[in-house]
C-alpha cells in the first residue's frame, strides 16, 4: 500500500507495508479521509501521534470498506461502509481499527461526507453533550463556526433545540453558516448576543475573558481549540460571580475504552440525523489521496467553510 508520509516536515506520498489486524481489529480499505489542524501541527512536527499509532502518518479520521477482520472481530462483516476517529495513519490505502471505534455509515451518504464526519461531530457531540451536558432550550456560543467541528457542534446544538449564535471572521463565509440554522455574528462584540448557558470555544486565546463576561449563572465554557493561544488571564471572580465552569477536551490520547464510549454515543445520538439528512458535512474541497501535499497547503491557507477531504484514487 501508500501512505502520506511526514520526512522532514513535508508529505510524501510513499510504499508501506501493508497492515495486518489483530485481535478485535479490522483492516480498512480506505475510500476517504478528512483533514485536521491537528494534521499540520504532526507534520511541523508539534504534535506526536499517542502510542500505537504511526510516527510518521497523519490521519485523525477515516472512511472505507472491511476488506478483512482480526481474530475476534465480530461486529462488522467484510465489504461493510465504516468510519472512525483514529490516533493517526488515516492518509493511506490501508488502516487498521479497532472494531469498537468504528461507526456504520448509512445508506446514501457519499464518500468525502463521511470522510469528513467522524472527527468532527464526535469531537462536538462529546463536548457540547458528554462534556458540558446541553440541554434543550439552552443558548449556545460556537465561536470558529465554519471550520468542520464548527458546523458540526452549530448543527448538533440546533438538532438539539438550543439557540444557536455563531462567531465567523470572514464575512464572506457568514451566510454559509447561517444556513446551518444559527445567528451569524463578528466574533468583536458577540456577548452582546448572550447571555450564554453554553460557549464552545474553538479559538481560545483573549476569547476566554469574554466567554466569562458572556455567561449565564450556571453557564459552562467548553474548550477544544486554542489556535488564538493556548495561554490566558482568566478573572477567577467572573468565574464565581457566574457559578461558572470551564473544562477542555481531547479525543486523540484517550483510551480505547473512552474512544468506544465516544463512538457509541455517536452512533446512538448522531448517526441517525447524518442517515435521515437533518445533518451533514460542508466540503469545501476533494483532493485524491495522492495528492496529500496540495490538500495540506490548501487547508493551510485558510478561508474554508467546512472540511477538506482526501478521496481515494481507487
Amino acid at each position: 500500500m501508500h501512505a502520506a508520509t511526514i520526512v522532514d516536515g513535508r508529505i510524501e506520498w510513499q510504499e508501506r507495508p501493508d497492515p495486518v489486524p489483530g485481535t478485535g481489529e479490522v483492516l480498512v480499505a480506505v475510500r476517504a479521509a478528512g483533514l485536521n489542524a491537528a494534521d499540520l501541527l504532526q507534520r511541523a512536527g508539534r504534535y506526536p501521534a499517542p502510542p500505537g499509532s504511526p510516527a510518521d502518518v497523519p490521519g485523525l479520521e477515516v472512511a472505507g470498506e472491511v476488506v478483512a477482520l482480526g481474530p475476534g472481530a465480530v461486529r462488522f462483516e467484510e465489504g461493510d461502509r465504516v468510519m472512525a476517529v483514529v490516533g493517526g495513519g488515516a492518509q493511506a490505502e490501508r488502516l487498521v481499527v479497532h472494531e469498537r471505534h468504528l461507526v456504520p455509515i448509512p445508506d446514501g451518504v457519499e464518500w468525502a461526507v463521511a470522510g469528513g464526519f467522524p472527527e468532527a461531530f464526535t469531537t462536538a457531540h462529546d463536548a457540547l453533550f458528554t462534556q458540558a451536558g446541553l440541554a434543550m432550550g439552552e443558548r449556545v456560543c460556537v465561536h470558529g463556526a465554519a471550520g468542520g467541528v464548527g458546523t458540526a457542534g452549530v448543527q448538533l446544538a440546533v438538532a438539539a433545540g438550543a439557540e444557536v449564535v455563531a462567531t465567523v471572521r470572514d464575512a464572506s463565509r457568514r451566510d454559509a453558516v447561517a444556513t446551518l440554522g444559527a445567528t451569524v455574528v463578528d466574533p468583536e462584540g458577540f456577548g452582546d448576543h448572550g447571555p450564554f448557558d453554553l460557549v464552545l470555544e474553538l479559538i481560545g486565546g483573549d476569547n476566554l475573558g469574554a466567554d466569562l463576561a458572556a455567561l449565564a449563572p450556571g453557564g459552562r465554557i467548553t474548550v477544544i481549540g486554542v489556535g488564538a493561544g493556548a495561554k490566558v488571564e482568566v478573572n477567577l471572580l467572573a468565574l464565581m460571580a457566574a457559578r461558572g465552569r470551564i473544562h477542555g477536551s481531547t479525543l486523540r490520547a484517550r483510551s480505547l475504552e473512552d474512544k468506544a464510549a465516544a463512538a457509541r454515543a455517536v452512533e446512538r445520538h448522531v448517526i441517525p440525523l447524518l442517515g435521515s439528512g437533518r445533518i451533514t458535512v460542508p466540503i469545501d474541497a476533494t483532493f485524491p489521496l495522492h495528492e496529500v501535499e496540495a490538500a495540506y497547503e490548501h487547508f493551510a491557507a485558510g478561508g474554508k467553510f467546512g472540511k477538506v477531504v482526501l478521496l481515494s484514487d481507487a
